[in-house]
C-alpha cells in the first residue's frame, strides 16, 4: 500500500516514515510543503495520503487546502488529515466530499500506533475516520446553530443583504449609516464565521454561501 506523507517537522516526518514502513506501507514520497505535496499526490497517485494541516509556505491550513485541491484533481484520493487543532470550516468541506476515504485525527493520536495504523488503512480502503474531539466540536457548533447563531440581529440583516448582492455602500444607504459602520459589521461577520483573510478565498462569497446553507 503506497502512501504520501506531508509534514514540515523533520522529526515527526521521519517518525511517520519509520512507523508506516514498519507496518507494511510503501512511502512513495515524504514532503514538507504544499506545492511539493500537490505534485506528489497528482504524480504518484498513492493509495492514501497522510497530511499535516499546517505546511509551508503559509503555515496556516496549507496542507488541508492542498489535499482538498488534490481531491478535486484526483477524485476519490484517500486523505487522512493530522492536526494539532480542529479547523472546522475545512473539516466540514472535507466531510462533505463523499468521494473516497477521508480522515481527520489530532496529532496526539499517532502515539497509539495500532489505532493510527488502523485509521490509515481504513481511509485507504475508502472509509471515514474522525477524531472524537473533531466530532464533538462539529456537533457542538451545529447544536448552537453556528455559525449564524453567533451573529447579532444587525449582523444577520447585513449578511442577508450581502446575499441579495448589495455592496457595503448600498447596505449603508439602506440602513442610513456610514459605509465605515457597515464595514465594521462585515468584518465582525467574517470573524464570527471563521473566515480569516486569504488569497485563495473571497470571504464575502463564502459568508454568503454559509448564510444560504443555514437559511434554506
Amino acid at each position: 500500500m503506497r502512501v504520501v506523507i506531508a509534514e514540515d517537522l523533520a522529526l515527526l516526518r521521519d517518525g511517520l516514515i519509520r512507523l508506516l514502513t514498519a507496518n507494511g506501507f510503501e512511502v512513495a514520497a515524504a514532503v514538507d510543503n504544499g506545492p511539493m505535496l500537490l505534485d506528489a499526490l497528482t504524480r504518484d497517485r498513492p493509495d492514501v495520503a497522510v497530511v499535516d494541516v499546517r505546511l509551508p509556505p503559509g503555515y496556516s491550513d496549507e496542507g488541508l487546502r492542498t489535499a482538498l485541491e488534490a481531491r478535486r484533481l484526483v477524485p476519490g484520493l484517500p486523505v487522512l488529515i493530522l492536526s494539532q487543532y480542529v479547523e472546522q470550516l475545512y473539516a466540514r468541506e472535507l466531510l462533505s466530499d463523499r468521494s473516497g476515504g477521508v480522515g481527520y485525527l489530532l496529532k496526539d493520536r499517532v502515539g497509539d500506533v495500532d489505532r493510527f495504523v488502523d485509521a490509515v488503512r481504513q481511509v485507504a480502503a475508502g472509509g471515514t475516520v474522525m477524531d472524537p474531539e473533531v466530532v464533538a466540536q462539529l456537533l457542538t457548533r451545529r447544536s448552537r446553530d453556528e455559525p449564524l447563531g453567533g451573529l447579532t440581529p444587525r449582523e444577520r440583516e447585513v449578511l442577508a443583504l450581502m446575499a441579495e448582492g448589495l455592496s457595503n455602500l448600498a447596505i449603508a444607504a439602506r440602513f442610513q449609516v456610514t459605509d465605515k459602520a457597515v464595514g465594521k459589521h462585515t468584518n465582525n461577520i467574517f470573524a464570527k464565521l471563521g473566515l480569516p483573510p486569504s488569497d485563495d478565498h473571497n470571504r464575502r462569497v463564502m459568508a454568503v454561501l454559509t448564510y444560504l446553507q443555514h437559511v434554506t
